[in-house]
């Protein structure tokens, strides 16, 4: 039927000439006729099977590339464990033979002064190894004043660095409260003092400043070192990299993993200028 409404047959006939240009026939006497044509419903879906292959083949390079890089995540989380679970092994036997060397220091009547300085000392490797065993395994989080925290970190450092440095510390009155892993935690903190002091080549200022707002708490830990520029912002916390002559750079890497996956927080380089200082900070959720 549609094939005798002069209507339809027209509307095909421009289809047909946006489509595809015309066969052009010449007959005697200069008559010259045209054949318009298009692409049939077949041809015009087989013409959309290779944007289809495509797709297909994108999604699936897409979930192997996920799956290769869930198991790379998933051996190294592996190796952190194992490390770390080791580390706190190893360090544990000195540790107990330490102890012993303590109470025996305490018999034959030597300083008290010297004597606290090394149980302390010796309280902080037992810390240490108690920090690296928690690593791969779920830490208990507890409710706990994070100015507090963060002060005993900071004051234990403050007393071992170099007097050439001015620490100062900025907080509220009141107190703020978050859901910490408190020795976790306090790692964190100390990394990242002990990498402000580093920077600054045992000279210079360092402000530890804590604030907060109705839904979070933010750390900001600043120096006055070195700096470094903004390309390294998100390579300092990758395992391996580090500006240090010495070290593994593993530091930053744990603080992240710790902050992010256990604490469910975040730290990030806020912003840092060659020979000029750097500030790191901590977003953690605010609790009442």
């Amino acid at each position: 039927v549609k094939a005798k409404d002069p209507a339809f047959l027209l509307k095909q006939l421009e289809i047909m000439k946006e489509q595809n240009s015309p066969i052009e026939i010449n007959f005697a006497k200069n008559r010259t006729q045209y054949i318009y044509y298009r692409n049939s419903d077949l041809l015009n879906k087989l013409s959309y099977y290779p944007l289809t292959l495509i797709l297909i083949l994108t999604l699936f390079l897409t979930v192997i590339y996920m799956m290769f890089t869930s198991s790379k995540v998933a051996e190294q989380n592996k190796l952190w464990t194992g490390m770390a679970k080791e580390t706190a092994h190893q360090i544990g036997t000195p540790l107990s033979s330490l102890l012993g060397w303590i109470a025996i220091l305490k018999m034959e009547n030597v300083d008290d002064k010297y004597v606290v300085e090394i149980e302390k000392d010796v309280h902080r490797l037992n810390t240490i190894a108690n920090r690296f065993s928690k690593i791969g395994s779920l830490p208990t989080l507890k409710k706990l004043d994070i100015i507090a925290v963060t002060k005993n970190a900071y004051e234990y450092l403050e007393y071992r660095s170099s007097k050439q440095i001015s620490f100062t510390f900025e907080s509220s009155k009141e107190k703020l409260y978050s859901n910490l892993n408190e020795e976790l935690y306090a790692w964190v903190i100390e990394n990242l003092i002990k990498n402000a002091i580093d920077a600054m080549l045992g000279k210079g200022q360092l402000t530890v400043a804590i604030t907060a707002d109705a839904k979070n708490i933010k750390i900001d830990i600043t120096d006055t070192g070195k700096g470094m520029a903004k390309s390294q912002f998100k390579k300092i916390f990758k395992p391996g990299f580090t500006t240090k002559k010495r070290g593994w750079g593993l530091g930053l890497s744990l603080s992240k993993r710790i902050i992010e996956d256990y604490h469910k927080g975040k730290i990030v380089v806020k912003n840092s200028e060659i020979n000029k200082g750097t500030t790191f900070q901590i977003v953690l959720d605010k609790i009442s």
